[in-house]
Order: structure tokens, then C-alpha cells, then sequence
């Protein structure tokens, strides 16, 4: 049975990062990354505290409990194939096309262009063009420990085992993701965090994707979400002002236990009262991987030139900057899809959209 809700909070998840990026460009609180000459909003740095411990780690448990429901029907070799064209491609050879320009804006804003010799502009612009696509990099890279982990338990002996954890086993979680957040993390390049966002992906994969276990996590929505709500007030709170990707808060226990319980929030009350399909659902469902693939450049081109170009106040910089994103990003998303060559290494699509089938709970991310 389609799990409507599994595909709802990952569109939904896809809005709110084209949300977040816009408050990261503007930061002023020290994130590195962004347009730090451009004057920020406070309230909006702190919509970077509420979201940025938990978006992530929610993206790759959804992402485990979709592979499973994607292996009960496919081969490891089908699934790895699949994985390959939705999710290796567009984050390597989708770099040449459009993604360099992230890269390229990021070493000029840098003042990196005064440095590097004319001809290694563009492939470092490559190199470095990567951006949030880091994400299905992990994702393929996890894909492929999941197939040999299948093998080498082809009774489904751990996954059965798993179906037995209670409420308790699932909050105790928590401890897990704390754990896993202090180890494989990659120094400078801090999106790369492979054991927290590894052990999240087996989490969706060998615990979240039993039904008895979705049950359970639904019927604790309530108090989760309202400490999720207090989590998000005590948690901005505390750490405004600070960096929020430096390692130290990264790895603290506030910030994963108030991860911890936001994702069981969302999950409960999406599966409560999100698990319904509308037009509008069905075409985000299918829509929300290309656009998350696409937002990025249009982003980063739209505040260079509003930063740069134009005398606008914060407020307006803000704003336009999300309307611009997210209209360019869906208005570029539905012309390159239909260019043949383009569709398959940007997008990672080999077929038509129109004929394109929807599976279960098996889109791109």
C-alpha cells in the first residue's frame, strides 16, 4: 500500500531546504557560505536555528524507509541501476552542465577569481560545484552499503528484529543519533556527516519502514510535537549567535535530542493527518527531487545579483530572493525536463515525464 504521507514530508521537506538556503545566503551570525556583506534579518537567522539540526537527518530516514518498500520489488542490481541514473549522475556529470555555476559564484564572491589561472575556472567551478547535491551523493554511496548489507543477511534476520521495537525502543533512538554524530564526519566540509546520516538511513530502512512502528510514533505525535515546539524555542535560543554547522554544536546533546524529537514529530502527525494525495501532492511528489537538483544555482545567481546589483532593503532582498527561486526553479525544472540529453544528466531522468511511473514510495531521494 502507497504511503502517501513518506512522499508528502519529503516534497514538504524540499520547500522548507529552498526556505532555508534563502536565510543562509543572507546570514549574518558567522555560517559560512552565504553573502556576508548583505545586512540579515534577525528573525530570519533564526529560522536556520530551528530547522538546520533536523531537515537532513529527516531527508535520509525517509529515504531508508523508502528503499526498503523499493527492494521488496527490485534486485540489488536493479536498485543500484535505478540509483545510478536518479542519483550518481545529476552529482557528477549534471556538474558540467549547470551546476558549476554554484561553484563558480562562490570562488568570485570568495574573491577566489584574482588567484586561480583563467583556464581552471570552469573545472574547478566544477569541482566545487556540488552544493546540496552532497545529499545523493551520500544517498547512492548508502544505497550501495545497503545492498551488500542485504546480502549478508538474506533471511531479513535484523530488519525482522527490528519490527519488535516499542515506544520506548524508539525514543531511546536518540541515544544511537548522538553517538553517530561524533564519529565520520568530514573536518572542513562539514555536510559530510557519514555516521549520523548513515545511521539514520539504516534507522528508516531497518526500524521506521515496519508499520508497527509508524504506528507507534503516531500515537505520541502530541507530546513530541509540543516538545519539538519548546525544543525549537530553547534550542534558537541557546545557540543564536553561534555557528550552527561548527562541529561542537553539531555534536552536542541539545542539538540531537531536539533533532530526535522533531522527526519523530513530523513523522507522527504526517502520518496522522498528511497522508492523503491531491493533484497538487502528486505533481510535488514527482517534481520536489528535480527541483531541489535546480534550486541551488538559481538561488545563489538571484542573490548575487540582488546583493551586488541592486539597492533593495533586507526585507525585499528576502523576499524576492524566495519568490525568484522557487518560480525560475519550477519554470527551469518543467523546460529542462523535456530536452532529451539535458533530462538524463541534470535531472537523472532517462524517460519522458509524461510516461514516467510513480512507484511506491520509491522517488529519487
Amino acid at each position: 500500500m502507497r504511503k502517501s504521507y513518506l512522499d508528502n514530508i519529503r516534497w514538504a521537506t524540499v520547500i522548507l531546504v529552498l526556505i532555508y538556503h534563502v536565510c543562509y545566503m543572507f546570514n549574518g551570525v558567522g555560517v559560512p557560505g552565504g553573502i556576508h556583506e548583505a545586512q540579515s534579518i534577525a528573525a530570519f537567522d533564526a529560522i536556520t536555528y530551528v530547522v538546520s539540526p533536523w531537515f537532513m537527518v529527516l531527508l535520509f530516514i525517509v529515504a531508508g524507509m523508502s528503499a526498503r518498500y523499493s527492494l521488496k520489488k527490485r534486485t540489488g542490481k536493479q536498485f543500484i541501476q535505478e540509483r545510478a541514473v536518479k542519483l550518481l549522475v545529476p552529482s557528477t556529470l549534471g556538474l558540467f552542465i549547470i551546476q558549476w555555476i554554484t561553484g563558480y559564484l562562490n570562488i568570485k564572491i570568495g574573491g577566489g577569481l584574482a588567484y586561480i589561472p583563467s583556464f581552471l575556472v570552469y573545472p574547478i567551478s566544477v569541482i566545487s560545484g556540488t552544493g546540496p547535491l552532497w545529499f545523493i551523493q551520500m544517498l547512492f554511496l548508502f544505497s550501495c552499503v545497503l545492498v551488500l548489507l542485504k546480502k549478508l543477511d538474506k533471511t531479513d534476520r535484523i530488519w525482522n528484529m527490528c519490527g519488535k521495537a516499542n515506544t520506548a525502543s524508539v525514543l531511546s533512538l536518540f541515544v544511537l543519533i548522538w553517538g553517530a554524530s561524533q564519529i565520520l564526519n568530514m573536518p572542513i566540509l562539514t555536510v559530510y556527516r557519514f555516521g549520523i546520516y548513515f545511521v539514520a538511513f539504516l534507522i528508516g530502512y531497518y526500524v521506521f519502514s515496519h508499520e508497527e512502528v509508524q504506528n507507534a510514533i503516531e500515537k505520541i505525535r502530541i507530546p513530541m510535537l509540543i516538545l519539538a515546539m519548546v525544543g525549537a524555542a530553547f534550542y534558537t535560543s541557546y545557540y543564536y549567535g553561534s555557528n550552527y554547522s561548527d562541529p561542537k554544536c553539531l555534536q552536542s546533546i541539545i542539538t540531537n535530542l531536539y533533532l530526535w524529537i522533531v522527526v519523530l514529530a513530523v513523522i507522527g502527525c504526517s502520518k496522522k493527518y498528511f497522508n492523503q494525495e491531491t493533484a497538487f501532492t502528486r505533481y510535488m511528489t514527482k517534481s520536489s527531487f528535480g527541483i531541489y537538483i535546480l534550486h541551488y544555482p538559481v538561488l545563489i545567481v538571484t542573490c548575487y545579483v540582488l546583493h551586488y546589483y541592486c539597492d533593495f532593503s533586507a526585507v525585499w532582498n528576502y523576499t524576492i530572493a524566495l519568490i525568484a527561486e522557487i518560480a525560475i526553479t519550477f519554470v527551469l525544472y518543467e523546460g529542462l525536463k523535456r530536452i532529451p540529453v539535458i533530462r538524463y544528466l541534470v535531472l537523472g531522468q532517462k524517460i519522458k515525464p509524461s510516461k514516467q511511473k510513480v512507484a511506491d514510495n520509491i522517488e529519487e531521494t
